[in-house]
């Protein structure tokens, strides 16, 4: 049961003193409603101990547009998740042109960037792998808009110290978002 001091924090002037626990405690002891609290928590205990969890028996179902369904015996149906897994999925697929075309847009755009530079790993020392995710990007019908293809590091493999030194990660606070558009808005620049 809790107890509001607010009557008593106001007659106090609201002088900011803390009222300790134990004050509170003394004030508010009422003997029946305490017996009656801890007979139903002996009960309950009881009740607890004896009786199994209950469990659903709600049959769960993925929303489709994950593109699987869940069955009751818990088995998941690929409907639609035709995106390759691997270059060599991407390559021997039906859509190989449009994934290839993803693939060269992609090391086009990091050679323009200029993301890496290509030089001689140390002796000993094993480079760290790369791996191709492909994506299809689809408009609000379903209907594939684009194809994507990044190239993502095997992070997994890096050793602290050896492979890497330290990580970042990208910030920004909103207000210099928003100082930026003002000012590019003032000036009529191209955003």
């Amino acid at each position: 049961m809790g107890v509001f001091l607010e009557k008593e924090f106001l007659s106090n002037n609201g002088n900011g003193r803390n009222i300790e626990l134990e004050e509170v405690q003394q004030q508010q002891v009422i003997e029946p409603e305490v017996e009656q609290t801890s007979q139903v928590v002996e009960e309950n205990s009881t009740n607890l101990e004896t009786q199994p969890l209950r469990r659903s028996t709600r049959e769960r179902h993925e929303p489709e547009r994950y593109g699987f369904l869940v069955t009751t015996h818990g088995d998941v149906i690929l409907l639609d998740q035709d995106e390759p897994k691997t270059y060599q999925e991407a390559v021997s697929s039906p859509d190989s042109e449009k994934w290839l075309e993803a693939m060269r847009f992609e090391m086009d755009s990091m050679s323009e960037n200029q993301v890496w530079t290509l030089v001689e790993p140390p002796k000993g020392v094993k480079p760290i792998g790369c791996k191709w995710v492909f994506k299809k990007k689809t408009d609000m019908d379903g209907n594939v808009q684009t194809y994507k293809g990044r190239v993502v590091a095997k992070g997994f493999r890096q050793i602290h110290g050896v492979d890497y030194d330290e990580t970042f990660s990208p910030v920004t606070m909103i207000k210099s978002i928003r100082i930026l558009l003002a000012i590019a808005a003032i000036h009529d620049y191209e955003i």
